[in-house]
């Protein structure tokens, strides 16, 4: 979609057509265009319409209620912040005492919305120019609010007087440019040499505005951050959405975080300070009655002592993150499983076992070992169809490859 085209949807005639659609249904899509265009709507606008209905129901998994009112494109809405995590990073500045924040590269809005939500001044800028009139549209309600087009690499942070109460927020482009299929989305990619602003002008403009903060991919290295920053890798329902930078003020608690978060409870936090050096099992004969995995954000950020020192427990393996203990305990940054069988690593042992017990389906977990998840199902030579069902967790224990049948807890 142009420039032209998106002012067209989003005013006049464009926006009456758009708010009065229908709840999007794949099956009467094309029927309704052909409708809409049989009584007088222009072709293009019809398609963008329908293109942007379509998109809002996607989008209401992020944002609830407020996609009925949002305009998106395909890739802003994939790059969107969830609008649960972009309240935490809003707040985030309140708390610093920030009152205005230069949004730098922000996508279709989302950050900036929450952060305009809590009656933060922002100033928000990204490269394309369709972009950042989309930002502009769902900043709309927020008239002290702004977004233009604009290029991270030419801002210039404020000085002086001038810098006081002022933040910036950054999410770096990770993404190569050009259509790369058929849906218009471009190719993801990786590490911090590959984002645009580089991780260099993000450090440079922290260092200009203390108060700075930066989206960046869970992959983020540890020997990374910068001394004194705050990483914390965030996750929903166990899924890692990203890990966030903190410089300067906005820094909680500096080092590497996880945060959890669960929908309908409290946001739980585990820092450096929960996790202390931890021992590893002494062999598989040492393995304890129970198995803990952690979230995968506590995994993310290297914090499976804080787990390990929550249980009295054990890793299995130099960083293989799962712990083993004898004690019971609800963890609310792990899951907790019954072990019921631990034996060295063996297709035909295994596969006795599973005979032996009844067992005729498989769930496969595994963590720092190189195992065909799908081939072992074949060697294990299972049946088709089966409603006994075990679990195998294939790991480590003192660098030899062992498998743990498990029952959760």
């Amino acid at each position: 979609m142009d420039l032209a085209l998106l002012r067209r949807l989003t005013t006049g005639e464009g926006w009456g057509l758009l708010q009065s659609l229908p709840p999007y249904d794949e099956k009467e899509a094309l029927s309704l265009q052909d409708r809409l265009r049989g009584v007088g709507f222009d072709a293009d606008l019809v398609a963008a319409a329908l293109n942007q209905s379509r998109l809002r129901a996607r989008a209401v998994d992020k944002f609830g209620e407020f996609a009925q009112g949002m305009v998106f494109t395909s890739d802003g809405l994939e790059q969107a912040t969830r609008l649960s995590v972009a309240a935490r990073h809003a707040q985030r500045f309140r708390q610093a005492g920030i009152s205005t924040v230069h949004d730098l590269g922000c996508g279709i809005g989302a950050d900036a919305m929450a952060m305009a939500g809590l009656d933060l001044r922002v100033r928000a800028i990204d490269a394309d120019e369709v972009t950042a009139a989309i930002a502009a549209v769902n900043l709309r309600h927020w008239p002290e609010s702004t977004a233009v087009q604009g290029r991270v690499e030419e801002f210039v942070p404020p000085a002086g007087e001038g810098a006081r109460g002022v933040g910036a927020w950054l999410d770096p482009a990770r993404r190569t440019p050009g259509v790369a299929d058929v849906h218009g989305r471009t190719r993801r990619v990786f590490g911090l040499e590959s984002m645009t602003p580089s991780w260099e002008q993000v450090q440079e403009i922290a260092r200009a505005l203390p108060a700075t903060g930066v989206k960046l991919a869970p992959a983020f290295p540890h020997h990374a951050l910068p001394a004194g920053a705050e990483a914390q890798w965030t996750s929903l329902s166990g899924e890692v959405l990203e890990c966030a930078v903190w410089f300067g003020p906005l820094a909680q608690a500096p080092g590497r975080t996880a945060a959890l978060l669960r929908p309908g409870a409290a946001p739980v936090v585990v820092t450096e300070a929960d996790a202390p050096e931890h021992e590893r099992v002494a062999s598989l004969g040492a393995v304890g009655s129970w198995l803990y995995e952690p979230d995968k954000a506590v995994l993310r950020a290297g914090l499976v002592g804080a787990v390990a020192a929550a249980v009295d427990g054990c890793e299995l393996d130099e960083g293989v993150g799962y712990v083993s203990a004898d004690r019971a305990e609800d963890v609310p940054f792990a899951r907790r499983f019954v072990v019921v069988e631990a034996m060295p690593f063996n297709v035909k042992a295994l596969r006795g076992w599973l005979r032996d017990h009844g067992f005729d389906r498989l769930t496969v977990k595994k963590r720092g070992v190189s195992v065909d998840a799908d081939l072992l199902r074949r060697q294990l030579r299972l049946p088709a169809k089966g409603s006994s069902e075990a679990t195998v967790v294939l790991t480590r224990v003192r660098s030899n490859q062992v498998a743990l049948i498990v029952r959760p807890a």
